[in-house]
Formats: structure tokens, sequence, C-alpha cells
């Protein structure tokens, strides 16, 4: 007894402990690592938007709004997909809430409780309102309707009580919205004095002579670039370059794939069902028992036939095909009848020459060259081959074939001619259609033959034994990396294995490169690692189940919001610095040389062209056969006809141009045409903007990343 006793007391720790583990395993990871972590002790904060807390309890209850708006409209639960969007969109609408309710008060808006009113039942009726009591035979509004759906509303279903509530809240915020809106696009306003230099600016034409002498004719190897240099560009030109949170990443996918022992006995139950199927005496009842994929049998033409089946035209009533593999996916198919169709189907190939222009010299030109083709073909050469050579659509990399189709799914000139034909073989004479000239060759002539197909099918799936063989080795892998050197080093080690970097991953990003639902991956890049402590540059992740694939991943850097670090753009900057040093030698060669152009190209050397452009539109910018040149364009209408510029630098080349004619526009027929048309495209922008300008100054803090 007294050893007992003694036992009991000495245990007590051992109990408490065994307590506390089981109240942990009752109340899940989220105790230990969620939102209510007494150890990180993570507070229920999901952000901060212009000064104000984003609770978590506030943020759920717009994101099951939105939900179940979803629900409601596309009759289905969301995904994990969808979930993403509607946090995105509960998001937004947060931030709308507050940061937009700040600029309402600072204005003095308001909606008061007869505007309210008014919108439901008065003589500015909402757009939904309306929509929902207005008669479809007549066209007619009806205003009582809606007096007699509020009286008795609570008589209604509660869903419906909730749905119009809900309708109701978002009624005030809307029209706050609005009044706001349209007190900035109200004052877009655009003078006649733009009006008209808009319109000149689009119909002033000039034609200019231009030397150019790009960038890529001097070797990238002939200028050092240094980091003094590239970062004096980015900090000249901050505005160009500004980011979002980021992570980069480095990962290891193992795929959870079929092995050859999976496959072979989902082979062998298939050659089991292909022996039971032949005497199935109802197919469809069969196929609905043991298809993966079970769908009613159908009569088929051979243009809607799997391609192995229609191989075996023609079928034979009671018998069973295959079993295909294919996409992994074993199939049986079984002929139950047979009968004739409404379309015919039949299989052509085609090689087509199309004109090269809209003229009838090029339409000739067109049927010349598919005469000559033709007739080499004729002689003995091969239709692939021709095709391939000759073919101008997308179907030369089959050698022209165009698979079998029904009536009714080609050009009618085609088809006239490819279903007018009763036998195999080479039409005599090319077919003009809308898309130029066919030369065709029947390979299967029509039929309206169509027969009853059910189908089996049966996905090779992995087994739990080769499912456990991949997380065994993605557990392996885990264990050897413990830090960003061991990972790498593991990785190498192992030659099965491929390492993957994801660069720039988003707070909200969904997927990581071709890792769809990667939720989970983001949030451990941006979030709290099981030991308790953010996840820091080096962490390697535990092993998570994305898809059919186990994932490891290491973090190998942060991105903070503000101006991008010279680093991550140091590429694509030093390609812009590298051309501005380009510049400074070609101006200096050029400016070294007098005369006229071709002159001065000729002094310059190699690399230097010199080019005429006819059209060249005063408010576009371009420079046709050159491309966006804004400055040369602008330099151009500038100058007097014969004058020339000075070397300068353009976007893809130096450029020297010289204007030879302007054609100045016509004078305005409607200057409030333009200004309507110039005023509505600003106002159009308005919203976007004014959002934009409103998110920017927020001084958002997104931390979801900790819940969802």
């Amino acid at each position: 007894m007294a050893l007992i006793n003694t036992i009991r007391e000495k245990s007590g720790w051992a109990v408490g402990a065994i307590i506390i583990g089981l109240l942990l395993f009752m109340l899940g990871g989220d105790f230990l690592y969620g939102r209510s972590s007494i150890f990180n002790k993570n507070d229920l904060t999901v952000g901060e938007i212009a000064g104000e807390k984003v609770e978590y309890d506030a943020f759920n209850a717009t994101l099951e709004q939105a939900k179940q708006a979803f629900i409601a409209q596309q009759q289905r639960q969301p995904d994990e997909q969808a979930m993403g969007y509607l946090r995105d969109q509960a998001w937004n609408q947060t931030i709308y809430r507050i940061a937009f309710q700040q600029e309402f008060d600072r204005l003095g808006l308001k909606v008061s409780d007869e505007e309210l009113t008014d919108m439901v039942q008065g003589n500015n009726i909402h757009p939904s309102i309306r929509q929902a009591f207005t008669d479809p035979a007549t066209g007619q509004f009806d205003r009582n309707k809606v007096i007699d759906y509020l009286r008795n509303l609570d008589k209604l279903p509660p869903q419906a009580q909730d749905a119009f509530r809900s309708f109701e809240a978002n009624l005030g915020p809307e029209r706050m919205a609005a009044k706001y809106n349209n007190l900035l696009k109200l004052s877009t306003y655009v003078t006649s004095a733009e009006a008209k230099r808009f319109d000149q600016a689009q119909n002033t034409r000039a034609t200019l002579r231009y030397l150019a002498v790009p960038y890529f004719t001097l070797s990238d190897s002939s200028v050092k670039v240094t980091d003094e240099q590239l970062q004096a560009y980015l900090d000249k030109n901050k505005g160009r370059y500004k980011v979002e949170d980021g992570r980069t990443i480095e990962y290891v996918s193992i795929p959870v794939t079929a092995s050859v022992e999976d496959s072979a006995a989902v082979r062998k139950t298939v050659d089991e069902l292909a022996t039971q199927f032949a005497s199935a005496p109802v197919d469809s009842a069969f196929v609905k028992l043991n298809s993966d994929n079970p769908t009613s049998p159908a009569y088929l033409s051979p243009a809607d036939m799997p391609e192995k089946l229609r191989a075996q035209l023609p079928l034979q009533v009671g018998k069973v095909y295959g079993p295909y593999a294919e996409n992994g996916t074993y199939s049986l198919f079984k002929v139950s009848g047979q009968k004739a169709g409404a379309q015919a189907a039949a299989r052509a190939s085609h090689i087509l020459i199309k004109p090269e222009g809209a003229t009838p010299e090029a339409d000739a030109a067109a049927k010349a060259k598919a005469v000559e083709v033709l007739n080499k073909i004729k002689g003995g050469a091969d239709f692939a081959a021709m095709a391939r050579q000759y073919g101008t659509d997308g179907t030369t990399a089959t050698g022209g074939d165009l698979g079998w189709f029904q009536q009714g799914r080609m050009v009618p000139e085609f088809e006239k001619a490819v279903f007018g034909a009763n036998s195999a073989g080479l039409l005599p004479a090319p077919v003009k259609t809308s898309f130029g000239y066919h030369i065709i060759k029947i390979t299967a002539p029509k039929t309206t033959q169509t027969y009853q197909i059910a189908a089996v099918q049966k996905s090779i799936q992995p087994t739990d034994a080769t499912r456990d063989a991949a997380y065994q080795k993605a557990q392996a892998l885990k264990g050897e990396a413990t830090d960003l050197a061991s990972f790498r080093a593991a990785v190498a080690k192992d030659k099965t294995l491929q390492k993957v970097e994801a660069k720039g991953i988003g707070r909200g990003d969904q997927a990581v490169n071709n890792l769809q639902g990667a939720r989970q991956l983001v949030r451990w890049a941006y979030g709290v690692n099981p030991e308790g402590e953010p996840t820091e540059v080096g962490d390697v992740s535990e092993v998570f189940e994305i898809n059919d694939q186990y994932v490891i991943a290491v973090l190998t850097g942060e991105r903070t919001k503000g101006t991008a670090d010279l680093a991550s753009v140091k590429p694509e900057i030093t390609a812009l610095v590298r051309n501005e040093l380009k510049a400074e030698q070609i101006i200096k060669k050029l400016n070294a040389s007098k005369g006229t152009l071709e002159q001065i190209a000729q002094a310059y050397g190699n690399g230097a062209q010199v080019k005429t452009a006819e059209g060249v539109v005063l408010g576009q910018g371009q420079i046709p056969g050159l491309g966006n040149e804004p400055v040369a364009v602008g330099k151009a209408f500038g100058l007097k006809p014969g004058q020339k510029s000075a070397a300068f630098a353009g976007e893809q080349a130096v450029m020297i141009v010289e204007p030879v004619s302007v054609q100045p526009a016509t004078n305005t027929t409607d200057v409030n045409t333009v200004r309507q048309q110039l005023t509505a495209q600003r106002s159009a922008r308005t919203d976007g903007l004014t959002y934009e300008a409103i998110k920017q100054h927020a001084n958002i803090k997104d931390n979801r990343t900790k819940f969802f």
C-alpha cells in the first residue's frame, strides 16, 4: 500500500502532463500556433487600415457575407481557390469601408433616412429593386409590390429576410460612395483648347527621315556598369520600382505518381471487367457500378469517338474494345447498337494557300501556287510533306490532317467539296474559301454511321504504399535539411530531386509557380513556424501536402513594401543603365561628323542606318517600322522640314531625326464631340484611380496570412 501511495505522489506531475497533452490534442494545432495561441501571443488583428485595426471577427463577418453571396449565385460551396478570391474581395471591401469613410467624414457626406426610403419605395428606385419588381410581360415597375413585400417581410423565410437586410445595410455605403465618386467625376473638365489640341495631335501627320544606331550594335561587354551607377539610377527612378511585400523560396516537390505496380494492378482489374462487360445484360447499369466516371451510353459518330476506338472502324455490335491507356486512365468501350445519324462525318487533310493581300493580283497568285502544289502531288509528291512546306495554317505540323469532323463545322465551300466526294482521294482542283485556296485530300469518305458506345473508365491511382513511399522520401529530405546550405546539399546528392525557385511571392497568392492551391506554403513563408517563432531566411519548412505532391521549402529572401532593393531589379536596371552608357558613346561619335544623314551614317560605320517613315502621327509617339519612340516624334514635329535634330537617346537606339514634310490637321468640325470623348475617357478612369490613391495613403498593414 505504501508503494502505491509513493507512486501516486511521485507521478502527479506525469498525470498532469498527460492531461495537458490531452487538452492540447483536443484543442488542436490552432491553440498552439493559430490565432488563439497562448505561446506566441498572436492577437486577433487581421490588419490595420488608415490607423484602424481590423479585428478577426469583423473581417470574418464580411468574408461570410461574400461566401453566402457566392453560394447563392453559383449554387455550390466555394473551393479553396474561390475562397482565396473571396478573402481578397472581403479585404478590399474592408479597405473601402474604413479608408473611404474617413474621406466621407472629412467632406461631411451623409445619407439620410429619407434618401434610403426613396431608394427602396420612392422616386429614385435602386436598380436592383426596380429589376426585381418589374413585370417581365409589361416591362412596368410596380411600386405597390415593393410596399407589399416590405409589409410581409417578417413572414418570409429567414434566408430571404437576411438577404434583404444585407441588401438594405449596403444601401447607405453604396449611396455614399456614389456621392463621393460623382464629386470627383463631375469635376472632370476638358477645355475647348485641350480638345482642339488633342484633335490636332491625332490628325497631324509627318513624313520624316531618321538615322538610328540601335543599342545592340555595341556589345554589352564593351560597357561596364558599376553598382554605384545602378543605385544612382534606382534612386532617381524610385517611383517606377514600387513593390509590395514579397518572399523568395527554394523548394522541392516529390510527386505522388502511380508506380508500375499500381498500373499493373489496375490493368488486372480492367482485364477482369472486360470479360464481365462483354456478357453484361444492362450496359448502363454495369457502367454505373464499375466506372470511375460513369456516363450514359450514347450514339457517337466517328468525329466524336476517342482516337483509339476510331482506329478500329468499322465497329462490331456487342464487342468490347480495349483496354486503352491514356492520360492515366484505362478505358473499355462496348458497342451496343448502330444506326444512321442525322449528320455525316468525314476525315480530310488540306493545304491552305493564303493570298498575300486583298487585291485581284494576290488572289490570282495564290490560286496559281495552289495549282502548282496540287500538280506536284499528282506527280507523286507526298501530301504531308507538301503541307509542311507550303501550308499556311496550324495544320502544317500534322501534315495538313484535319481529323474527323461532322457536317456543319467547316465553311460552306469546304464542306461542299468534302461531303460531295463519294470516295477517298485527292480532289482534282483547289477549292476557294474566304481563307484562301485549299488542296484537299479525303482520307475517310463521308459516313452517317453512328455507334452506341458504353464506356468504363478506371483511373490509375497511386496506392497507399506508393503515397507512403513518397512521404517517407520527403521526410528523409526534411530530416537532412536544417538550413539553406544543408537543404541544397541534400537536394544535390539525390539526382531524382529538382530544386525550384519562386521569387516575389505575395501575401495573398494562392499559387507558387505551378503549384496550385499552395496557400499553406505561402502562409508559412509569411507566418509562424511550428516552433512558434516567425519564419526567417534560412528556415526549412515542414512537409506540405499540396495536391498530389509533397513539398519542402526553404525561405531564401524577404522583400518589404516600398522601393525595390537593387538586387531584385538588377538585371532590368543593368540593361537600362548600359543603354545610357552606350548612348553616350554613340552620341559622341555621331557628333564628330557633319553633313547629310547618309554622310553621318557613313562616317559612323557599321550599325548606323538611315530610313524614311511615313504617316507618323504627332499624338501617338510611334514610328512605323521602329516602334514606340515618343521623344523622336516630339523632336521631329518641333523642327522645320529639312532641319536635323542633334543626336539623342531614344527607346531603342540613338537617333537623329529630320522631318521631310508635315501635313497639318484639318479644322476640327465638332469640338464638343471631342470634349465629350475626352471627358468620358477621364471619368471612366476616376473610380479606379481614386481607389488606388486612397489605398496608397491608407498605410495598410495586411496580416491575413496569420489566419488564412
